[in-house]
């Protein structure tokens, strides 16, 4: 997937290296699924997680490489009983199959932007191929630590269930189902060739501006202390209630 969008912007990066690796980030990389729902709408889903490597040769990017997984059991249709049900064994069989897995094999050129990726994506045990239509959104060093250089794309595609031995709810679960992927992957540490050094960050005043007011604080009191925002915790995929 990654190779097509990084063909155009990468063949006039003069100051780059001849070989770069890039890995998916999984917290900003998901995989956005429709489905028709007995007809009546298009059931939506994400699955959260992916990761995948990249490596490519900015002088010849039809030898580049792609491997990307996507963990299964991150799938979540917003309700705990339809996603155990999707993942249960007659439909994606997640227990004995829990990823899903791309890898590229060519690419075909549509414009210094758009590209159509072409590779085999097996699921539930079941290999086809697979052509995504891919828009590329940027290339450049990402403005947050560890400000590493970043790439991002867009890319859509559809398939038959069928074509993976997933059959079963015919009246009520649509045959097609169309992606969404939204992907942004990072240059790997050490990847950078001799002679070539990444970047100094920016100054912390470019990436650490002043903490807005509450959005409460609307009755003349003083904000919270402005400061460096703290780091989330790490979400966990626990089934909400029935």
């Amino acid at each position: 997937m990654l190779l097509a969008l990084l063909a155009g912007p990468l063949a006039s990066a003069g100051a780059w290296a001849a070989s770069a690796r890039y890995e998916l980030d999984p917290v900003h990389t998901r995989v956005q699924f429709a489905v028709s729902h007995a007809g009546f709408s298009q059931a939506l889903g994400t699955v959260s997680g992916s990761t995948g490597t990249l490596e490519f040769d900015d002088g010849d990017w039809s030898t580049a490489r792609l491997d990307v997984t996507v963990p299964l059991q991150r799938l979540d249709l917003g309700d705990a009983d339809w996603n155990r049900a999707t993942l249960a064994r007659n439909l994606l069989d997640a227990q004995r199959w829990p990823e899903a897995r791309f890898v590229s094999t060519r690419v075909e050129p549509l414009g210094p932007d758009r590209f159509i990726v072409h590779g085999q994506l097996s699921i539930r045990g079941v290999t086809r191929e697979a052509a995504l239509a891919v828009a590329f959104n940027a290339l450049k060093r990402h403005p947050l630590p560890p400000f590493r250089r970043t790439a991002g794309f867009s890319a859509t595609t559809t398939l038959s269930r069928r074509d993976f031995g997933i059959d079963a709810w015919p009246s009520v679960i649509g045959d097609v189902v169309e992606l969404r992927i939204e992907v942004e992957a990072t240059r790997a540490r050490g990847a950078a060739d001799a002679g070539e050094v990444d970047p100094e960050p920016p100054a912390a005043t470019e990436v650490e501006p002043a903490l807005p007011p509450d959005a409460n604080q609307e009755d003349g009191t003083e904000p919270p202390a402005t400061g460096p925002a703290p780091v989330p915790e790490p979400q966990r995929d626990e089934p909400t209630p029935p």
